[in-house]
């Protein structure tokens, strides 16, 4: 590392050197449009003869993508100078590159930044090309100091010169002073889309101008998308400054918000391995054996033939007629496109639901309409000025360093393409597809998936793309196999190829010779017939093939869930999650809320079975109504019904909208976690208190989720008093294994088929049995074939589970007897590991 810089002196002219030896041009000789047309800013291009990529100035390493393929240096007043090693070279997983520094060094100019395989890039990316950008900064401008042609690693190529006086001040004249506060970010996962929309949230009230700033950027504290270009992680210093007359009270309520962790306070993230190769790893030709590798981003096995799919620009007039005009035209398209995304958001359900709304949310975003009316009054097009507007934050994010914000750039840019379609009167029309179609793409964007005939499109293969896009949850939800992050190979299949797509073995096998395609075609046929079938039977009681009943119910979170569920055969909801009413919005819901939203649900079940788990927020889902105080493990604080000891009148308002539904009995209330019978006693003192208002005498069920090692252990304790015990899988294996699924470090080894989880849930099965009680799953174990026969085995009679795999659950069941799942499991808790059950567990349903 560099030693220590002098200070830089304000306003001084900057010289940049070229970074690395090669044929220098114009950024407009780029093959790529965001570079060519300097959406990220002014610079040149180096075609390398080199290996080495330096410092072009004195600085600090602020941004270093995890691949390894492009790096931003921070100089003197802001200045940031982006250097982008080859076109598309991300596709390439870091391999061949190898950096030199770390985000936070300091270097002089002319230290190696990053050494990289200049074959590799030449072979595997489209362009060797390497822009050298000056990102938008409003106190220098940039002037070429030599013409096109070989340079060598540290000749002057650009200079950067202070603008005019004045141009670049940050206090208004009129405004008052600045007041900033320093502080350090507490949260795990950093300032991300969730606490983004809260920080916007917390000034509303305030008239302040207030900004968010790290290492000498910064944004908007009113715009998410804005924060989310800072990429703020955890530990980060940032400092939050504010002008105007309530500018002290704005800074300090925001500090305050911050500071607490927003029930996000814990320990870092895994740090990425900036070398490490991805699992797909960048191939420039197609593999002998015809098997490309990708990134699964949802699993299942299909056989179709190639189709390419590739996303038409939408062509903008740059020159607007007229500011008003312009902005009409702009307010007009916008509340178009707002209506019509509400419209969606009500006939969808699930993660579709959640995607439109996100972007709904987005297109309130006051940096992206400021962004968009600054440049119309520069004489953009309402299209233009929108373009303008959301392209330098789509990159922004993409070029962050981090994965999961540089995916959500793909949210922007599906905004961008449908308020241009609103503008110029048109509407994206379904892709005409034929039959049995593995769609390939570069890219794909949300609302495009969204519009495929999923009756002939089998799958989808993306050349970018990342496992938590949400193009991926998306085809998770639909059910269509998807792998990810191919790479430009995939440009290589041609037209009309027949292929077997296998997310789940993470490959795309191009032209497979005829037993390959043979045997694929009837294991999905076979997959196909047994999906048919449990469909079919969905609708019959479940019992085990000895006769044996086992109730099989389904987990809601919404209207269009319970749907779901009874289209799927669902015999009841085993866990209706409450927090949606709860989360989302600036105050609690009245009773009346809830009870229109429990009783909507409820005649959606027509009668059946529904059990309303009281609000569990806290932890991972904070509400900004309930203000919680920092905690230094939120995992083991105030969360589940410890949330309602400490604001009573939220746990009776709760209480009383479940005994409103008719018909009474119906909603059954579960408790979350309950650590002992005392706290148990104190709610079942609450729903006596509220039921005598209803002067009726019927018994309303009380049971308990068990989620603690403390409720596990105690379960016949808790049974004695409760009427039925339902186990929380996920929070039980957590405290279980002292792991927070939570945090990356260590999530990945969470299994709750640990023989330690498994002997608790035998423990709670037989705590109830002692009172004739019933034991219910309501937790991810539920919905997993290989733990099903366990479960069952180990005294479970009740299983709530997504309601998508509700057939195949009672399919399961229905397969099953007794006494070989009692066998089974017995054999499941003498197993020394997870993968010792799950093994097992392979060999019983096999």
């Amino acid at each position: 590392m560099a030693p220590p810089l002098p200070d830089d002196v304000a306003g001084a002219t900057l010289t940049i050197g070229a970074p690395l030896a090669g044929w220098l041009s114009g950024l407009e000789e780029v093959a790529d449009p965001v570079f060519a047309q300097r959406m990220l800013g002014d610079g040149v291009a180096i075609d390398p003869t080199g290996d080495c990529l330096y410092a072009p100035c004195d600085g600090e390493v602020t941004v270093l993508q995890p691949s390894g393929h492009a790096i931003t240096v921070l100089a003197a007043d802001g200045a940031e100078i982006l250097m982008h090693i080859g076109l598309d070279t991300v596709a390439l997983k870091g391999v061949g590159f190898s950096p030199c520094v770390q985000v936070g060094d300091r270097v002089r100019k002319g230290d190696p930044l990053i050494r990289f395989d200049l074959d590799a890039v030449v072979c595997g990316a489209p362009s060797a090309a390497t822009p050298v950008v000056l990102l938008e900064t409003p106190g220098y401008t940039l002037a070429r100091a030599r013409a096109d042609g070989l340079v060598e690693a540290g000749e002057t190529i650009f200079t950067l010169h202070p603008a005019a006086a004045g141009a670049a001040e940050v206090k208004a004249a009129s405004g008052g002073e600045t007041v900033e506060r320093t502080v350090v970010v507490p949260l795990a996962h950093g300032i991300h889309a969730r606490p983004a929309a809260r920080v916007r949230d917390a000034l509303f009230g305030f008239s302040a101008e207030v900004t968010l700033a790290k290492a000498g950027r910064s944004a908007s504290a009113r715009s998410p998308v804005g924060l989310l270009t800072l990429g703020i992680g955890f530990g980060d210093e940032i400092v939050v400054a504010a002008q105007g007359s309530d500018a002290a009270e704005a800074v300090a309520a925001l500090a305050a918000l911050i500071e607490s962790g927003m029930g996000e306070k814990g320990h870092a993230p895994a740090p990425a391995q900036v070398t490490a190769v991805a699992a797909a790893p960048a191939l420039t030709v197609l593999p002998a054996d015809g098997k490309l590798p990708g990134v699964t981003a949802a699993p299942g096995l299909s056989v179709g033939h190639a189709r390419r799919f590739k996303l038409a620009e939408i062509e903008v007039d740059p020159a607007g007629t007229g500011v008003a005009e312009e902005q009409a035209r702009f307010d007009a398209a916008r509340a178009t496109l707002a209506e019509r995304l509400e419209r969606e958001a009500r006939h969808a359900h699930g993660a579709q639901r959640a995607i439109v709304e996100a972007h709904r949310a987005l297109l309130d975003d006051a940096g992206l309409l400021g962004g968009a009316a600054a440049a119309i009054r520069g004489g953009a097009s309402a299209g233009h000025g929108w373009r303008e507007a959301i392209r330098p934050q789509a990159d922004a994010l993409r070029a962050s360093g981090n994965g999961r914000m540089a995916e959500r750039a793909d949210d922007l840019l599906d905004l961008e393409r449908r308020l241009l379609l609103v503008l110029a009167g048109r509407e994206d029309t379904p892709l005409t597809l034929p039959p049995e179609t593995i769609l390939l793409a570069e890219d794909l964007l949300p609302s495009q998936l969204m519009a495929l005939d999923r009756a002939h499109v089998v799958g989808i293969c993306v050349e970018r793309g990342g496992p938590t896009s949400h193009v991926a949850i998306l085809a998770a939800s639909m059910g269509l196999p998807t792998l990810v992050a191919l790479g430009p190979v995939l440009r290589q299949v041609e037209e009309g190829t027949a292929l077997i797509l296998d997310a789940g073995l993470a490959h795309l096998h191009v032209a497979p010779d005829g037993d390959a395609l043979g045997a694929a075609r009837q294991t999905v046929a076979e997959r196909q017939a047994r999906r048919t079938a449990a469909k079919a039977a969905a609708d019959k009681t479940c019992h085990m093939a000895d006769g044996t009943r086992i109730e099989v119910f389904a987990n809601l979170g919404s209207v269009a869930d319970a749907e779901l569920a009874m289209a799927n055969g669902a015999e009841g909801s085993g866990l209706l999650r409450t927090e949606f009413l709860f989360l989302d919005r600036d105050t609690a819901p009245s009773v009346a809320e809830q009870t229109a939203d429990y009783q909507a649900i409820a005649d959606v079940l027509a009668g059946r079975p529904l059990i309303v788990r009281l609000l569990d927020i806290g932890g991972d889902k904070p509400a900004p109504y309930l203000p919680i105080p920092a905690e230094e493990n939120p995992a083991l604080g105030l969360r589940g019904i410890r949330v309602g000891f400490a604001h009573p009148q939220l746990l009776e308002d709760q209480i009383r909208a479940i005994l409103s539904v008719k018909p009474l009995g119906q909603c059954r209330i579960m408790v979350p976690m309950i650590a002992g019978v005392d706290e148990l006693r104190r709610v079942r003192a609450v729903l006596e208190r509220v039921q005598a208002d209803f002067d009726v005498d019927q018994i309303v069920e009380l049971g308990v989720m068990v989620e603690t090692p403390a409720a596990a252990v105690t379960a016949d304790l808790l049974a004695a008093e409760a009427d039925f015990l339902s186990i929380g899988t996920n929070d039980l294996t957590q405290y279980a294994l002292a792991m927070d699924r939570g945090n990356a470090a260590v999530a990945g080894a969470i299994d709750g088929l640990h023989p330690s989880v498994l002997r608790m849930i035998a423990e709670t099965a037989r705590g109830a049995s002692r009172h004739g009680r019933w034991t219910g799953v309501c937790g991810g174990l539920a919905s997993d074939p290989l733990a099903v026969p366990i479960l069952v085995g180990l005294g479970v009679t009740e299983l709530s589970a997504t309601p998508a795999i509700v057939p195949e659950i009672k399919a399961l069941v229905s397969s099953l007897t007794l006494e070989a799942a009692r066998a089974h499991a017995a054999a499941a808790l003498t197993c020394a590991t997870a993968a010792e059950v799950r093994a097992l567990a392979r060999e019983f349903t096999a």
